[in-house]
This record gives structure tokens, sequence and C-alpha cells, in this order.
């Protein structure tokens, strides 16, 4: 198991690059706790830099395992732009994608996937699995990671002390 990203995936050389879009991740990750779903949000950030999507998770309020936050802003960004292919998109969510929503960037073509906290439990984007660079996939998507990590892991510690 790889704990700490590796040479493929970088750390943010330059944090404010990604910094206000994963403060608005941050803002959905909130919005998440409130109706009892794990504190994760996401944001998708078109070519030009402007946020086209932006939701969090919502598996407990909507019953629906695939509802993480990665897989709404993927569809709703599709759903707009009237294509699955989302070229030069760049994902930027709370923590490590999942395997699902990692392999979700790579079907998507989004050019980058940005996060914050590494998911040593389950992460599907350098932790347990690195499925956006998998060299056998016919697309890669670059890896950032480490964006305002400490906000991202305050989010989840505060969810799951008020749980326990």
């Amino acid at each position: 198991m790889r704990s700490l990203p590796g040479p493929e995936c970088r750390r943010s050389a330059v944090a404010d690059d990604w910094s206000d879009p994963m403060k608005a991740a941050l803002a959905e990750a909130a919005l998440a706790a409130e109706h009892g779903d794990v504190p994760i949000g996401a944001v998708l950030v078109a070519p030009g830099g402007h946020i086209v999507a932006a939701d969090h998770n919502r598996r407990e309020e909507s019953g629906d395992a695939t509802a993480h936050a990665e897989m709404l802003v993927i569809r709703q960004a599709s759903t707009a732009a009237g294509s699955w292919r989302l070229e030069g998109h760049t994902l930027v969510v709370t923590v490590e994608p999942c395997p699902m929503c990692a392999m979700a960037a790579v079907w998507a073509r989004l050019e980058r996937v940005v996060y914050g906290a590494a998911d040593l439990e389950a992460g599907g984007a350098w932790s347990l699995y690195n499925i956006p660079q998998d060299q056998r996939l016919n697309h890669r998507c670059e890896l950032i990671a480490g964006v305002e990590a400490a906000a991202a892991r305050r989010l989840l510690a505060d969810f799951f002390s008020r749980r326990r």
C-alpha cells in the first residue's frame, strides 16, 4: 500500500492554483453532513477555469450507492455539455476518489483529478489503486494531491466524532 503520492501523483507545486475550487468543494462537503452523508464535496472545472458543476455526497439522502460527489458532478457536467466526453475538465474533490469515481474520471476523459485528503482505506487515485494513471487504460488523468488536505481531514474527523 502506498501511503503518500509518488512521482506520478504530484503534490500541487502551487497550492493556490486549485485552492479556490477546493474551497468551493469544501463548502459542498459541509452540506453533505447536514443530511447524514459523509462530508465529501466536488466541483468540476471547465478548461476556461470556471466551475460548471458542484455537489456533495448524497448516498444517504438519495438511497443511491452511486451518489458520490464525483459521480454527481460528472453527470451534471455531461448533461449540460450534451456529451459524456469532458476533455480538458478538472475534477476537484475533497477526498481521494474511490475506485468507482476514479474510473468515472477516466471514462469521462477528464484531464486531471485534484484531491485534498488521501483515503488510505478506499482510495482509487493513489492510496490503494492508481486507476487514473493505469497504463493499461486508453485514457489517463493527471493527479494532484494534498490541496487543502488538512481542511478536508478536519471535516471528516468532525463528522465521524459526532457519529460515535
